[in-house]
């Protein structure tokens, strides 16, 4: 992969300015990352200039409907939905990017050995494929109900928590990252540039870290947008069934389970996590459909 390409003046232009350029015409990434990095901002700035505490209870405001004291209303025990919100993004964010780094370091590792070994490729796809068979949601409601308690009273309910649900969803949902740099792997160590590092006796490490994962940067880089969204989804899912964080520490997905019983009365409740959830992940889907097309070459050459 060279660092700089020319234009058709014959100017030198370093790749990443085409992979931006490139980037910047795609409109449905550039709103989707404005409006990614926009709750982001919102769920990290928020604590600091709204007034209100996510678990502060006010019986005698349960229940009120938006208005400009309480934008998003209370609940049935005058917590402001507003704060919990806020409050229930970063859990949920952190959530997203914490598995999705577990996600991509289990696949990327895995595909890596497994394209550049041929000894290994057999097993380690194999491994891969048991992991594809297993249902997913029934493997994770199992995963809690067997490591809660062990993990609560260790850690803590909250950070015991948090450490389970990365784990479960990491070690889930690693799969696709595997195949994906596993074909590109095997394609790459055909190249002349991987053939002449082995004639002059480069080490495999110092090849994989130095030629292969450089290459293979693209389909990794969209593989963790989409992670984020896969995990955010599923810590709600989760969340939504009563298995995920305790109830005092709120996620959007705590927020909708709290919300059902009384949806027919306060409908609004449901309508603002469920929003934030849909248009997080339809804005990383948006990012990450951007990022494909920016790291793809032959697009990029168009």
């Amino acid at each position: 992969m060279t660092d700089a390409t020319q234009n058709r003046n014959g100017e030198t232009r370093s790749q990443w300015r085409d992979v931006w350029d490139q980037f910047t015409k795609h409109k449905g990434a550039l709103i989707g990352g404005i409006l990614f990095f926009g709750i982001v901002f919102a769920v990290l700035i928020g604590p600091w200039l709204w007034p209100f505490e996510a678990n502060e209870i006010n019986i005698r405001l349960r229940n009120q409907t938006p208005s400009w004291a309480h934008p998003f209303g209370t609940d049935q025990l005058g917590r402001d939905t507003f704060a919990r919100m806020i409050a229930g993004g970063q859990t949920s964010i952190t959530v997203g990017l914490a598995a999705m780094m577990l996600s991509l370091m289990l696949g990327s590792l895995i595909g890596v050995l497994s394209g550049y070994y041929r000894r290994l490729d057999g097993l380690l796809m194999r491994f891969t494929d048991l992991f594809l068979s297993l249902p997913l949601l029934p493997l994770l409601l199992v995963m809690m109900l067997l490591f809660r308690e062990p993990l609560s009273e260790a850690y803590g309910p909250e950070r015991g928590m948090f450490v389970l649900i990365v784990v479960s969803i990491g070690i889930t949902s690693w799969m696709p990252t595997a195949r994906i740099v596993r074909g590109d792997v095997l394609a790459l160590k055909e190249r002349e540039f991987i053939l002449a590092a082995q004639s002059i006796g480069t080490s495999d490490v110092r090849i994989i870290l130095r030629h292969i994962l450089p290459n293979v940067l693209s389909p990794i880089l969209v593989s963790a947008t989409l992670g984020i969204a896969n995990a955010i989804i599923t810590e709600s899912a989760l969340s939504f069934l009563g298995l995920g964080f305790p109830p005092d520490f709120p996620t959007w997905g705590r927020l909708l389970n709290d919300a059902v019983d009384y949806m027919q009365l306060y409908p609004e409740r449901v309508l603002w996590p469920g929003l934030a959830i849909s248009l997080t992940v339809l804005s990383i889907n948006y990012l990450g459909d951007g990022l494909r097309d920016a790291l793809d070459p032959r697009i990029r050459g168009r």
